[in-house]
């Protein structure tokens, strides 16, 4: 009996610490992205930005462009910005040299457009769950965007929209990575990040990404642990509680851990 009681204590101790963890980690992803949040409703205000959609000729896109690319010198995190017109055309983004099929792309269909028209003042924006993006080398991105509105005034009819590209992959794997965990317990631990419908979007040994389902079993709780029972292994997870005005996407960390091999 006393066995018994002693594995169950350091059980609870163990999903207690994983469930920490997966807290911590999903902390830091949304306090990342809300910086996001306030990147694109800040720069759909930019001043080079609104004349290329109230004044559309090439002189003014050319000059976006330059405007756009400025930024993205001073904020690495992002692969690309673009200014899309309010039929959906692209006239600038920041890296046309690089990304040379941007430019006239038709994106009146995609979500990140259409999400952001919708907006109903400069204080709103629209987020997506991870994609890859194919015009850009088919990385994978968190699109951000909102309109952009007659003047940059944030009560003024939308003229168009802003979308940033947020390089996620090498963002994600340095929270991933940077959990603390010590040598042994890295060894038998995974570090998930799943989106509301549990697909994996970033994992700590980059398998599955976007391409699986993790079978996470939350019995309704947005923190917790729980073994399973196959496989042995314990799993912490906690969900996304957002943070200021980024409401969060229902996203979870989740961290799996096989059990240490018993001394002998």
């Amino acid at each position: 009996i006393l066995s018994h009681l002693g594995t169950d204590i350091v059980r609870q101790i163990r999903g207690e610490r994983l469930s920490d963890l997966a807290h911590h980690m999903i902390e830091i992803i949304d306090r990342n992205l809300y910086e996001r949040s306030c990147d694109v409703r800040w720069w759909a205000t930019d001043a080079a930005v609104v004349a290329a959609l109230e004044l559309p000729t090439s002189k003014s896109a050319m000059h976006a462009c330059g405007r756009l690319g400025v930024i993205l010198g001073s904020y690495t995190v992002y692969l690309d910005l673009w200014v899309a017109d309010r039929n959906g055309r692209v006239i600038a983004n920041g890296r046309p040299d690089q990304y040379r099929s941007v430019i006239g792309r038709d994106v009146s269909n995609e979500r990140w457009f259409r999400d952001a028209m919708a907006t109903r003042t400069g204080d709103d924006y629209a987020a997506c769950d991870i994609s890859r993006c194919e015009a850009l080398d088919s990385a994978e991105v968190a699109i951000y965007s909102t309109a952009v509105r007659a003047g940059g005034k944030a009560d003024a009819p939308a003229i168009g929209a802003l979308s940033i590209f947020f390089d996620w992959r090498p963002q994600a794997m340095a929270v991933l990575n940077g959990v603390r965990l010590d040598s042994d317990e890295r060894a038998r631990s995974r570090c998930l990040l799943v989106d509301a419908q549990h697909r994996i979007i970033a994992a700590s040994d980059e398998t599955g990404v976007l391409n699986e389902t993790f079978s996470l079993q939350t019995n309704g709780n947005t923190v917790g642990f729980y073994s399973d029972e196959r496989s042995g292994k314990q799993i912490g997870f906690a969900l996304t509680r957002g943070y200021e005005t980024y409401e969060g996407m229902g996203w979870f960390g989740v961290i799996v851990q096989s059990a240490p091999i018993p001394i002998a």
